[in-house]
């Protein structure tokens, strides 16, 4: 009998899927295409809360103790450091222990870390409503905390899969729930087509 392979994605409410059902949240798309490739797995464990800053998921992780040593662990953390205009400097130490902390989640494999840069919410029908005044602002913030990411996983030797080039253009509506703030299944499909080319290297 082929071996479960475990999965943990870490995050906010992009991992949990705010505003969808559970099945078209990101982690469950994944996990019922690699059953689609046979490739078997458990349902993925999300350890992710809307509204979660860096250091939220950091305070859970320290706090929280997993029996687990994960096949693939995906981390996708930072848009409420940016949304409350928290400092870079605290998200990029933040961000420097999750990847260290997900590695050895991992099993001490950085290989099988995945990080997942942050989507450009400035593009979303809630920011032109709300936040009209501020859109090159958030485009720029999240563009600087995306190159934070991608230097800490490229000096850990950790995956980084750019999702945000599906995010930063104006978008259909059916790419967003209902609140025009959070994505829907159809783009977390997307996602997951990005992240499957990846994760085809690693199992």
């Amino acid at each position: 009998m082929k071996p479960l392979h475990q999965i943990l994605c870490l995050g906010d409410s992009y991992t949990m899927g705010e505003g969808v059902p559970l099945f078209e949240s990101f982690p469950y798309q994944l996990m019922q295409h690699l059953r689609q490739m046979q490739v078997h797995c458990n349902a993925p464990e999300i350890v992710a809360k809307t509204g979660w800053t860096s250091f939220e998921l950091a305070e859970y992780l320290i706090h929280h103790s997993f029996s687990e040593k994960y096949d693939i662990v995906i981390l996708l953390i930072g848009v409420n450091n940016q949304y409350r205009n928290l400092d870079n400097a605290e998200f990029e130490n933040d961000y420097q222990f999750l990847v260290q902390k997900a590695i050895h989640l991992a099993g001490n494999q950085p290989h099988k870390v995945i990080g997942i840069s942050i989507p450009d919410w400035g593009y979303s029908p809630f920011a032109w409503k709300h936040h009209s005044a501020n859109i090159e602002k958030i485009h720029t913030t999240i563009d600087t905390y995306n190159a934070i990411c991608a230097k800490h996983c490229k000096n850990a030797g950790v995956q980084f899969v750019d999702i945000t080039q599906l995010t930063n253009q104006k978008l259909e509506k059916k790419y967003f729930t209902s609140d025009g703030l959070h994505y829907s299944g159809a783009m977390y499909y997307q996602w997951v087509q990005q992240l499957l080319i990846t994760i085809k290297q690693i199992l």
